[in-house]
């Protein structure tokens, strides 16, 4: 591998390292089980509000999350098949991930606080995976683009089903 080839994976490792690695998923798996979820689509709700809806595979339960209007716009598109004629600023990530070797394994919705919810998007650099903060929509955005799986903290469910509705 050529040296300067090595210099910019390190500093996009070291980037990501900086751009905020998260104990959310961590927190998840220590205190619960994770449900690989399936997009059922993006709505908007009698009040106007977009919303991404989610079920798991498992059990079907469903995870209802309001997002903004870009965003259930970079959620359709993938959903829907279509590729804009300019990439869109998830598809611009995904092409700078690609140039440094480095891939979405998964994104992982990890925890629901103060009506927020907060995700951990998994990267996979050189064999191993990278845990960087995200939006729940960036990171279901962007997992769908590449088909990696998008996983749901158990306790993120039961608040859902509790009656949530962030």
């Amino acid at each position: 591998m050529a040296r300067s080839s090595l210099s910019r994976r390190w500093v996009l490792l070291f980037s990501l390292l900086l751009c905020g690695i998260t104990p959310g998923l961590t927190h998840a798996q220590e205190t619960g089980t994770l449900h690989e979820m399936e997009v059922l689509g993006v709505i908007a709700d009698p009040g106007g509000q977009a919303r991404v809806l989610l079920r798991s595979k498992r059990d079907k339960r469903a995870l209802s999350m309001a997002i903004g209007q870009f965003e259930a716009v970079g959620i359709a598109l993938p959903l829907e098949g279509v590729t804009p004629p300019r990439p869109y600023t998830h598809d611009l990530l995904l092409d700078v991930l690609r140039r440094f070797q480095a891939s979405v394994a998964r994104a992982v919705i990890t925890e629901l606080k103060e009506n927020t919810y907060y995700a951990t998007l998994v990267l996979q650099v050189d064999g191993r995976e990278i845990q960087v903060d995200s939006r729940p929509s960036d990171a279901v955005a962007l997992a769908l683009r590449v088909g990696a799986p998008i996983l749901a903290a158990e306790t993120v469910l039961e608040a859902q089903s509790q009656g949530a509705q962030p």
